[in-house]
């Protein structure tokens, strides 16, 4: 089965939690604080793998997470920190956040790396806290949740030439002989559901990728027929051979099928009309083929590159795969349009993420007062509420964030509650 399309989750892994401890050491009268730092957790990374061809492992396996870090250990020892993480993944795959659609990573090259969830930092221990006024507090953070996510995983077909054309036009048969693939061959629509790929090697030694990709109908922009499932792996490629079937034994006007299906690449990005193609004439040992090819040439014009071929009998061949050949060695990769260079790293989702307000305050249906938000829930999560300390601490640092502030704006009053989480706090003025 061919798989290029599927959404995972991923989280990166938490981060150890700080010790609370105290030096006891014979003949060392005043002890003070020695409790060490929790380990940092382990990042999730994607890695590219050149040897895998498709997403079928993540069928069965769809939820991916990172190792936490070490609890921090009395007499100041720091926890250890997680090791990395790392899930591979074919090249040619897109990384992208499901919540808001942002690409986070566009995997080509093997060995290519990506961070996608990064793990959160170790807790201090209570040493961290010492002060002058405080030499022995009891006093620590657990370690930070690692980042978690849905993500969306798109394959697209690595192929430096891609076949394209109407279903039953012989682009299968025409890659099963220059190459040494085995694509499925039939004498009926749609034979081809998922791309094939294959390596091209011409007679003066020249190679190449060649993608026999699924058959294309009007409409295929929208979704119809296989739709999008064959588009997207399109993008990739750098040079088009779009066959045609010049013996019109499916009724249909060659001339129409050439422009029906470059209307359809345009419309769905408009970017493919960058890319140079090549007209394959398929088909011309049947009959009425070299008067249909007549026809065809008088109606696109003498600039239009075009080979006549028999896929079948292997005629023309030669002079095609020069051509393909010759055309690669001048034309450059397209990028994607939807992924710039900056924006291959994962730190855009952090970039996105501080955009936001620290917390947000809203009703709930019972009349309480419910907090929300990504900074104010990371530090509930590294609050040890176990030490009073610990609860003194948070409640500064909610009113130094204007938390308390907020809460009177809105209009809660002595007595009400209040809602983190899974977690309901009283309002006290």
């Amino acid at each position: 089965m061919f798989v290029d399309h599927v959404k995972v989750f991923v989280k990166g892994g938490d981060g150890g939690d700080g010790m609370v401890a105290f030096r006891r050491e014979k003949f060392i009268p005043n002890g003070g604080p020695a409790g060490g730092d929790g380990g940092n957790g382990g990042d999730l990374i994607f890695i590219v793998e050149e040897g895998l061809r498709t997403l079928m492992d993540f069928r069965y396996k769809r939820h991916f997470k990172a190792e936490r870090g070490n609890h921090g250990m009395s007499k100041n020892q720091h926890g250890k920190n997680a090791e990395d993480y790392y899930v591979k993944v074919p090249p040619g795959t897109i990384v992208t956040s499901e919540e808001d659609g942002r690409v986070i990573a566009d995997l080509v090259e093997h060995g290519q790396t990506a961070v996608i969830a990064r793990g959160g930092r170790g807790g201090r221990g209570n040493s961290r806290f010492a002060t002058p006024s405080n030499p022995a507090p009891e006093l620590s953070e657990k370690g930070e949740p690692g980042q978690e996510l849905n993500v969306i995983l798109e394959l697209k077909v690595l192929a430096d030439v891609g076949l394209v054309g109407f279903p039953s036009v012989g682009k299968s048969t025409l890659l099963s002989v220059v190459t040494a693939a085995k694509p499925k061959i039939g004498a009926y629509h749609f034979t081809t559901i998922v791309p094939n790929l294959g390596m091209v090697e011409t007679e003066d030694g020249r190679s190449f990728a060649m993608a026999d990709l699924p058959g294309l109908i009007e409409g295929a922009h929208q979704g119809v027929g296989l739709g999008h499932q064959f588009l997207r792996h399109i993008e990739r490629t750098r040079v088009i051979v779009h066959v045609i079937d010049m013996s019109g034994m499916e009724g249909r006007d060659p001339y129409d099928d050439y422009l029906t299906i470059n209307k359809e690449l345009e419309q769905y990005n408009l970017r493919l009309t960058e890319r140079p193609q090549i007209i394959v004439a398929n088909k011309m040992d049947m009959p009425d083929a070299e008067e249909n090819l007549q026809a065809f040439r008088e109606k696109v014009g003498e600039d239009a590159r075009i080979f006549a071929i028999s896929a079948v009998s292997r005629k023309g061949l030669k002079e095609l795969l020069f051509a393909v050949a010759d055309l690669l060695e001048v034309t450059p990769e397209f990028a994607l349009n939807d992924v710039e260079e900056e924006e291959t790293d994962a730190t855009v989702l952090y970039k996105h993420e501080s955009q936001g307000p620290d917390f947000e305050v809203s009703r709930d249906d019972d009349g309480s007062y419910v907090l929300s938000g990504s900074s104010i829930e990371r530090l509930f999560k590294m609050t040890d509420f176990s030490r009073e300390d610990s609860i003194r601490r948070f409640a500064r640092q909610l009113r130094g964030m204007g938390v308390d502030e907020a809460l009177r704006e809105r209009g809660a009053e002595n007595g009400d509650i209040v809602r983190l989480l899974e977690f309901e706090f009283e309002f006290i003025e």
